[in-house]
């Protein structure tokens, strides 16, 4: 009987190390986080797991978005662009024949984002998105497409052209929308 405890004893042990070095890997694997990220998105309404927020939240200061010192380089990128074009008039089509414009439209704007953080080589439309990169929430950065509209969270910040009527002409807002009938996507490793 002595034999059969220390085998259960030492059989715990290993579940528990093993359960250890798994959250530590996690933790630490963007691979790995995105995919925890992609398993929670139903497709609908996505409510992310605690896997897929990130460290520490953007801030809007004064309708400008500052990113958390935490954030991956290509993360910061993308905040700056975004600050550059985020009070652009909204203008149909605009961002798609050229990278500088005099505005932008949905796809345009997260098109311009995306690229300056050296995610994106070519502006696309919205419909386009539907199948842009991986499914799912992203950890730092998931587009939401459909046919007729787009829009991005980039960490924790919605930045989205119809927020532009009631936020003074600014993309960026704090408050998510609802995501029925769009499709989330996110770059690999973010």
């Amino acid at each position: 009987m002595r034999i059969t405890q220390q085998v259960k004893f030492l059989t715990a042990a290993l579940v528990a190390i093993t359960g250890i070095a798994f959250a530590a890997l996690a933790a630490h694997s963007p691979a790995i986080s995105s995919a925890a990220c992609a398993e929670s998105s139903g497709g609908g309404l996505s409510i992310p797991s605690s896997d897929c927020t990130p460290t520490k939240r953007a801030k809007l200061v004064r309708g400008i978005a500052v990113a958390p010192t935490t954030a991956p380089p290509e993360v910061k990128a993308v905040i700056k662009a975004a600050n550059k074009i985020r009070l652009k008039p909204y203008i149909y089509g605009g961002g798609h024949a050229k990278w500088k414009d005099k505005g932008y439209d949905c796809s345009g704007s997260v098109s311009y984002a995306l690229h300056g953080g050296d995610l994106l080589s070519s502006p696309m439309p919205s419909g386009s998105f539907v199948k842009w990169q991986k499914p799912g929430v992203g950890r730092w950065i998931s587009t939401y497409a459909n046919g007729g509209h787009m829009f991005m969270t980039v960490a924790g910040l919605l930045f989205d052209t119809s927020a532009m009527s009631s936020n003074k002409g600014n993309r960026w807002t704090k408050s998510m929308r609802d995501t029925s009938g769009f499709k989330v996507r996110h770059p690999a490793g973010f």
